[in-house]
């Protein structure tokens, strides 16, 4: 491992808004579930997760744009969670935290109707491997154990194909292939395969604008390329 990385990871761990749970520390649940709000936040903001954050350029972006919800990135990577860190820390952000971790281990981090939304910005598409898509039902029933019951969870990507089958689990119901031995019952509130078509509909005024208020590097460069960004929005 390259020296500057170690650095980083050392330093990672010194940073105040970044939380660790890794395989190792999995013997019993992770010391800030169900305490977010009060040991974290010190408020009772409405939580809100964007998984495989990345760089976290989405729940930076987001939090700057809604100081009254509480952001929480999640991913593996310890150096892109330091990029987010640093930047986070850089504009002087208290309503957004990191978390490194597996999202697999989700439901130990959080506790029952602690989050109220769900972002999945660009996910890997997961070719030829479902089981693995963060829109699998078997990643749905996690995000259900710890979404309040008006929760919502939102989904960006430029992957069609990815788009198309998160559209599939939503729609089909029981005993869908998709949704066996399931007990989500998802509920589509809008779906587009153009998020950015000037005759899309969606404003900040009814209520839609954080899917069009801040864009990602990456999703400047597909756009620009006249790429299509698709949006779903949905209850589990």
């Amino acid at each position: 491992m390259p020296k500057n990385k170690l650095q980083r990871f050392a330093e990672l761990r010194t940073f105040t808004n970044v939380h660790e749970f890794l395989f190792t520390e999995r013997k019993t649940d992770f010391k800030m579930k169900g305490k977010w709000n009060t040991d974290y936040f010190k408020n009772e903001n409405p939580i809100v997760l964007e998984l495989g954050c990345g760089k976290g350029e989405y729940s930076i972006g987001l939090a700057e744009k809604f100081s009254e919800k509480n952001f929480i990135g999640i991913d593996i990577k310890g150096a892109r969670i330091w990029r987010g860190s640093k930047n986070a820390q850089e504009k002087n952000l208290h309503n957004v935290a990191f978390l490194r971790t597996q999202i697999e281990f989700i439901e130990s981090c959080f506790t029952k109707d602690e989050v109220s939304e769900i972002w999945i910005t660009f996910p890997d598409p997961q070719p030829n491997k479902e089981k693995k898509r963060l829109t699998h039902s078997i990643f749905l029933n996690r995000y259900k154990n710890i979404l309040q019951p008006s929760g919502v969870v939102h989904l960006k990507t430029d992957s069609a194909e990815f788009y198309e089958f998160t559209l599939e689990v939503i729609a089909s119901p029981p005993p869908s292939p998709l949704l066996r031995e399931s007990e989500i019952r998802p509920t589509l509130i809008y779906s587009t395969a153009d998020l950015y078509s000037e005759t899309n509909p969606l404003s900040e005024g009814e209520g839609w604008g954080e899917a069009r208020s801040f864009q990602t590097h990456y999703e400047k460069l597909f756009t620009a390329k006249g790429k299509k960004i698709t949006y779903l929005k949905f209850r589990l």
